[in-house]
């Protein structure tokens, strides 16, 4: 039998009753949202039906806006799949990726730095079934069907390339420039390729032979935890909904491996000149957003372009910060975390106020030591009573839910510049270590030290509309429903 976490006022004096009512004001129980324990993706009764296909379908076109569905990667798979297994191994390869970003912030700091808008929306996919919590969408490079790791942390946009001479297993054919009309190749003499230099910090083979006009410029992008991409930089006609580009300047991989799972390559959405952000800036002003699904069946998400706020279903305004301005960091989007709470108790350290990224090929939000701990002992206190668990890879606050079906749980807020709040979804609170709920931890991890750069992963993103305004170095949030 589950037990329902409920509370229940008995018959008592009218003075404890008070007592009672004004310790839930004080302590924020009327600031709790209920979870399902037992009705996630993750439960072992539930089935998984193979989809016709795992590509992404177009749902219409807006006003300036193009729409594609967004599905979990694992639903299309159609096998019997272990995902507390993978769910387990997606901990420590986010782990593997958070100090792959630690070292090329250090690296960045430590060096010396430097009209008509249309829009378009595509398919935002979990990645589950390529193994990775990441999300993906696709997109058609020289008319073919490519799915690739949406990453804001990243700004090359690649694929992997036939002849490919050392490629990881993808899901779907390699692309192939020799049968593409529209595919150029792009010269180590070119400004294009000194671009991708100032960008990655990395010129691949070009070295002396930047004059040498008929010299192909070779990439190399390492991610600094052993995953790399070594290929050719070209161009080609790539299709983000309904909107073609032409001349998009892309990585054509041809040795690449990595933390990549079964997805084509990556799209970077970072602030360099390279990112297709920038690329596509006269086009679509330097805006997109996206709504990260949920890990529930049937759940489905959007990758967004451009400004047209009618494609947002959200039902209440949307709050901005800015974007914090960083010249060693210029490739990151900052923002500056002012505040906390849990179920409306608002938190207390010294490093608020400090600058944070938001990513979203990050999976578990980090927070500096500080910080985690106050929000460690108050999420504690008011989540008190149940069964407490050994804690698990990065995560350390862990519980034994198998006996409860429904659970009240604190709402957990972020506060930033300007007043701009996150409310992180409730299914973003929690991690399901164990489909059966015998390990089940809170979805939060602690950074190693108090300087390192806090980061707000996508699993604190979920049904959230996040709107990043390169032009106006703003980045909106607003809760909504990303099932379409």
């Amino acid at each position: 039998m589950f037990k329902k976490a409920t509370l229940n006022l008995s018959l008592a004096p009218l003075l404890l009753v008070f007592l009672f009512l004004l310790s839930c004001v004080v302590h924020g129980v009327d600031e709790k949202k209920i979870l399902s324990v037992h009705n996630n993706i993750w439960s072992p009764k539930k089935s998984y039906e193979a989809s016709t296909s795992c590509f992404s379908r177009s749902l219409g076109k807006g006003r300036e806006s193009t729409t594609l569905e967004m599905k979990h990667r694992e639903l299309c798979s159609g096998k019997t799949i272990d995902l507390g297994k993978k769910m387990r191994r997606a901990l420590v390869l986010d782990n593997i990726r958070v100090q792959s970003l630690q070292l090329k912030i250090k690296a960045m700091t430590s060096s010396t730095t430097e009209q008509s808008v249309s829009e378009t929306q595509i398919p935002l996919t979990s990645g589950i079934k390529l193994e990775s919590l990441n999300y993906i969408v696709t997109v058609e490079l020289g008319g073919k069907n490519m799915s690739l790791i949406v990453d804001t942390g990243s700004d090359l946009t690649w694929v992997q390339c036939q002849p490919c001479r050392s490629c990881y297993n993808q899901q779907g054919p390699l692309y192939d420039p020799s049968v593409s009309s529209s595919y150029k190749t792009v010269f180590c003499n070119s400004s294009t390729c000194q671009d991708l230099v100032a960008a990655t910090s990395n010129s691949g083979p070009c070295g002396g032979n930047n004059g040498v006009v008929k010299t192909p410029c070779e990439y190399v992008v390492s991610y600094g935890d052993g995953s790399y991409t070594r290929g050719d930089l070209a161009s080609e006609s790539i299709l983000l909904g309904d909107t073609k580009l032409e001349n998009f300047v892309f990585g054509c991989g041809r040795n690449n491996k990595g933390l990549f799972g079964g997805s084509s390559g990556l799209m970077g959405l970072g602030r360099s000149s390279v990112s297709l952000v920038s690329q596509t800036l006269k086009t679509f002003n330097g805006v997109f957003s996206y709504c990260l699904p949920s890990l529930e069946d049937g759940a489905s998400g959007s990758l967004s372009f451009g400004n047209d706020s009618s494609v947002y279903t959200n039902s209440t305004s949307v709050s901005y910060t800015p974007l914090v301005q960083n010249p060693q960091l210029r490739s990151f989007y900052i923002l500056n975390l002012t505040g906390a709470s849990i179920g409306g108790v608002e938190l207390k350290s010294s490093s608020f106020g400090r600058g944070i990224l938001i990513d979203s090929g990050t999976v578990i939000t980090r927070l500096p030591p500080s910080i985690y701990k106050a929000v460690k002992i108050e999420f504690l206190k008011q989540f008190s009573g149940f069964p407490t668990a050994p804690g698990y890879s990065i995560l350390d606050t862990c519980f034994n839910l198998t006996s409860y079906e429904d659970i009240s749980i604190p709402i957990i807020k972020m506060i930033f510049q300007g007043n701009a709040e996150l409310e992180v979804d409730v299914t973003g609170v929690f991690y399901f270590v164990k489909p059966d709920a015998s390990l089940v931890c809170l979805a939060l991890a602690s950074l190693s030290y108090e300087n390192e750069v806090g980061i707000i992963g996508n699993y604190q993103q979920k049904n959230q509309r996040v709107i990043y305004d390169s032009t106006q170095e703003r980045l909106g949030i607003v809760g909504e429903n990303c099932r379409v």
